[in-house]
């Protein structure tokens, strides 16, 4: 469900942002069956596994085993919860045992993820490649968030609360806006801030 915010605190200028909780979000399969995804925002909004020009999620993995094949996408990818994966990626050994930093790595080549000790949650970003330009940092703090010119900013809180543009937010609560100012973001606990632009012709 979203909600729509036309003010807020710290000189926030909240036109064209939504909130978007995290109760309630669909759980789905992966593209190959092999776990779980709830996604926080898409676009176009209506777009599929196949036809997003950005998509991002939490991916719940339980099991050692292959992750979904997406050509011509980029994705960063972001530990949450549990103590990590060891990744093949295009047969290249990637080792992500430290949460709440991004990888990147290329949605086309062929992965295979090894659980570490258990089942983790991931913070998942995808983009076209060509089509999207993205940037991922966690961030913890008082942070001013400004969302330039055409671009697309998503503000995900992640192991604790956080507060921007007048709307408190539970853990993977989420933020989306399309112009203006967030204002202050006041993140209690680690959150996520994904900047989206559209390639330049």
């Amino acid at each position: 469900m979203a909600e729509h915010g036309a003010g807020g605190r710290d000189g926030a200028v909240t036109e064209a942002v939504r909130v978007l909780r995290a109760a309630g979000r669909a759980a789905v399969p992966w593209k190959n069956g092999g776990g779980i995804t709830r996604e926080i925002a898409a676009h176009p909004e209506s777009a599929g596994m196949d036809d997003f020009a950005w998509r991002v999620s939490l991916a719940d993995v339980r099991a050692d085993g292959p992750f979904s094949a997406f050509p011509e996408v980029d994705r960063t990818l972001t530990v949450v919860e549990g103590a990590g994966m060891d990744l093949t990626v295009g047969g290249v050994r990637t080792l992500v045992d430290e949460r709440f930093v991004p990888k990147d790595f290329a949605g086309d080549a062929a992965t295979d993820c090894r659980l570490l000790d258990g089942p983790v949650v991931n913070f998942n970003v995808m983009y076209r490649r060509g089509r999207t330009d993205v940037t991922t940092a966690v961030v913890r703090g008082r942070i001013v968030v400004d969302v330039p010119p055409g671009a697309t900013v998503l503000v995900v809180a992640l192991d604790g609360p956080a507060s921007v543009a007048g709307h408190e937010l539970k853990p993977y609560d989420a933020v989306l806006a399309t112009s203006g100012t967030l204002g202050v973001l006041h993140a209690a606990g680690r959150t996520a801030l994904v900047t989206l632009r559209p390639t330049a012709a």
